[in-house]
């Protein structure tokens, strides 16, 4: 072999040693890419597309989760690395972004790399592109026949059940949980017989302070409400760019629901006093967090 093809031959393994993850990484999209174009891939009954969130959504959130959010997770050995379960968390920030950052906790920070099938309001399904690249991210309508499926087959689901009511809150009432409807992702637990994990996330609130809303707008666009920031509509597209907040995403110890029988779904004072006790669990969590917490950017 000539001298200057064996020096070349060097010096790519060289750079192959010394740079292993540009390698593997350069390697996977190769094959993404080569399984695109095959169709090589699978999308589940309710569109989850798993290739695609693994080597494309799930890749561009990580920045924001570990670099730009800073997010620490805590607890995340109480949930199951296998099999039905339901997180049930907070919900705040003014866009769902605290939804889309459990979603990476779940699948960066525990061993089994989960996914987390998430539950969403119908607006979110009925906006153009947004809801088709739900659908694929694992997204699902909030319903209980869907929860349920996605329980029993083994899911592991997550809930935010202020919906619109928590995330459109106003700065000053920050970290006050709203009220969690009437239970229903509690009925679904207990007819599947999955333990239902609460979830306490902070951090979320500062992204976008919400100091206003224009519900004139906002009726007009056919929104929940049209939010008034610090920074947005006063700086228009700039505005959209979340501040640097510290992250906590904390999962507490779950609560069991095997020890009920799955007619007890149907018990509406259990299912409340259910509901209630999860909320209780998370506002306390919320509390503690807020205490160790410093500051709301350096934490």
């Amino acid at each position: 072999m000539p001298e200057r093809v064996i020096r070349q031959h060097h010096l790519h393994r060289e750079v192959i040693e010394s740079d292993p993850r540009w390698y593997r990484d350069l390697a996977e999209l190769l094959a993404f890419a080569r399984r695109r174009f095959s169709g090589d891939y699978d999308v589940d009954e309710f569109g989850f597309d798993a290739d695609l969130t693994d080597h494309v959504l799930l890749p561009l959130l990580r920045s924001l989760y570990h670099s730009w959010f800073r997010v620490e997770t805590i607890g995340i050995h109480h949930v199951p690395a296998q099999g039905g379960a339901l997180v049930v968390a907070n919900h705040s920030g003014t866009l769902p972004l605290d939804a889309l950052m459990t979603a990476v906790a779940v699948h960066e920070a525990h061993p089994a790399g989960r996914h987390l099938r998430m539950l969403g309001a119908d607006l979110v399904f009925r906006t153009p592109l947004l809801g088709a690249w739900a659908r694929k991210s694992g997204v699902t309508l909030a319903c209980a026949s869907d929860t349920e499926r996605l329980l029993t087959s083994g899911e592991l689901v997550g809930v935010w059940p202020e919906g619109f009511k928590g995330i459109g809150k106003r700065y000053r009432d920050r970290y006050q949980l709203r009220r969690f409807g009437r239970g229903g992702f509690v009925s679904a637990a207990l007819r599947t017989q999955v333990r239902i994990i609460p979830c306490a996330i902070v951090g979320a609130e500062e992204t976008y302070p919400m100091i206003g809303d224009v519900q004139p707008l906002a009726r007009l666009l056919g929104i929940p409400y049209f939010p008034v920031t610090p920074l947005f509509p006063l700086l228009g597209p700039l505005g959209l760019i979340p501040l640097p907040s510290k992250w906590y995403i904390e999962f507490a110890e779950p609560v069991r629901t095997d020890a009920y029988q799955p007619g007890s779904a149907d018990d509406l004072t259990l299912v409340f006093d259910l509901t209630e006790a999860i909320r209780e669990t998370i506002q306390q969590t919320l509390n503690r967090l807020l205490i160790q917490r410093r500051h709301p950017f350096l934490g």
